[in-house]
């Protein structure tokens, strides 16, 4: 059958770098020739891209160490995104229809290298799924800071996409009290009634110090944190002996309006550290490729049983997408943030 498609194709494109955070004002929505393979292409018609806070980053420009360019005025936004195929060239593995991943979301029709796109194998049983971001966390929690059988883990920014997901992922890996922090009431709410966490800390209440000793008063045994900042000082302050750190995020500096996306200084207390034999690593899923493969089948394997949930706010439209980028940066979703097109 014979697909018929637009000749034309919406993107966002960043109209201009801004001074601090982006909003609505630095983005907009362009219309643009329906591209056509080449050799080695395929033509994605993109069904979900992710809107995801590293695009602050590679706005910003700080981009040092980050695996991805900057962004530029003019340039249009990319990200991870799941779509099917429309058009192939003979000689290409991939046929349309096939449902693929790749990473240039945020437009309607991707023309993607094959190389870069990967076929879904259908385990997950909602396409958006794959664009879950526990295999951060999965990974973390099973490469840095391994978690043993009663142990307290705090999980920091837990009502985003990463947090949402490890704060079960936890639990499931056999955490005997989760602890979590946000900067809402009503996502903390959430965070307890929907998610199974223990106990939710609000940014800002109190000393955040203050409110981990009450949570945890023996201590906390793992930290999967994805802000820095306060909330990476107090959980050194509240580590058991041979406590485990793992770092997947900086949001404390990545959203801050007076930087660029690419900093997060804090303070720590070495001495501490050493004392309490506490170990202390940034995870990369780059350092750990074969993380990805092992996180989509335990997460289809938890899905089917029921046993965890993929929060997320779904976005109609393209052209919404700038608005959930603004969103996303206020700190007005729970959990990931996807754009359904």
């Amino acid at each position: 059958m014979t697909t018929h498609l637009p000749t034309t194709s919406r993107e966002i494109r960043l109209t201009a770098v801004p001074d601090g955070l982006p909003d609505t004002r630095h983005l907009t929505v362009t219309e643009t020739p329906l591209p056509s393979p080449g050799p080695g292409q395929v033509l994605v018609r993109n069904q979900h891209f992710l809107v995801f806070p590293g695009l602050r980053t590679l706005i910003g420009g700080e981009v040092d160490g980050v695996p991805l360019p900057a962004l530029r005025a003019g340039d249009t936004l990319f990200g991870p995104a799941v779509g099917a195929v429309v058009a192939a060239p003979a000689d290409s593995p991939l046929r349309p229809g096939d449902q693929v991943s790749h990473l240039l979301g945020w437009r309607e029709y991707a023309l993607v290298p094959a190389t870069e796109c990967a076929a879904l194998d259908g385990a997950l049983p909602d396409p958006a799924a794959y664009l879950a971001q526990g295999s951060s966390g999965y990974g973390a929690l099973t490469r840095l800071a391994e978690i043993s059988p009663g142990d307290t883990v705090l999980v920091t920014g837990a009502a985003g996409a990463v947090g949402t997901l490890a704060g079960q992922i936890a639990r499931l890996l056999g955490a005997g009290r989760v602890i979590g922090s946000t900067g809402s009431p009503e996502k903390a709410e959430r965070l307890v009634r929907e998610l199974g966490y223990d106990a939710v800390l609000l940014r800002g209440a109190a000393p955040f110090a203050e409110q981990l000793t009450e949570a945890a008063p023996d201590g906390i045994d793992v930290l999967l944190d994805t802000v820095g900042g306060e909330q990476l000082v107090a959980a050194l302050g509240a580590a058991r002996q041979g406590a485990r750190f793992a770092l997947v995020g900086a949001l404390s500096g990545q959203l801050s309006a007076d930087r660029r996306g690419g900093s997060a200084p804090v303070e720590i207390d070495a001495f501490r550290l050493v004392v309490r034999g506490i170990s202390l690593g940034g995870y990369s899923g780059a350092d750990h490729p074969e993380v990805e493969g092992e996180w989509v089948e335990r997460f289809a394997e938890w899905l089917r049983a029921g046993e965890i949930t993929f929060p997320h706010d779904r976005i109609a439209g393209i052209e919404r997408a700038p608005e959930a980028l603004e969103g996303l940066i206020k700190g007005r979703h729970f959990g990931a943030v996807v754009v359904e097109l």
